[in-house]
């Protein structure tokens, strides 16, 4: 686990910086500052119109005495997302992104379903 956490903090910032330099040399220094402010502002707009989506799903279905369990992994997933496109970066933008937008969180959502049973289905049988 250590060594997992370990290669996140340290090789996504060295690649997330070699990308920006590598598009900076592309498309200019001053593009390049305006690319990530204006994906951090604009990420940050998605994130709130997700969250107040979700959170208004959350109310409704406490309301209705239905368990919001699909709501509470929707707002988890949108928290990782805005904490990543706050970050300076490409990489963690597009994934910001895609933990933004409703279809592809569906996908991501699922794939981390599958892998959260596989653990506790291998952990449930030692």
């Amino acid at each position: 686990m250590f060594f997992k956490l370990f290669l996140i903090f340290t090789l996504i910032p060295v690649i997330e910086l070699a990308l920006l330099i590598k598009v900076g040399t592309i498309i200019g220094t001053f593009n390049t500052v305006v690319l990530v402010i204006a994906t951090a502002l604009i990420g940050a707009f998605l994130v709130r119109m997700e969250g107040l989506n979700v959170i208004y799903r959350f109310q409704r279905n406490v309301l209705q005495g239905v368990f919001p369990g699909e709501e509470i992994f929707d707002g988890a997933l949108i928290l990782v997302a805005g904490a990543v496109l706050i970050t300076p970066g490409l990489i963690t933008d597009v994934l910001g992104f895609l933990l933004v937008f409703p279809p592809t969180r569906r996908v991501i959502k699922r794939i981390i379903r599958r892998y959260i049973e596989r653990r506790f289905f291998i952990i449930s049988m030692m």
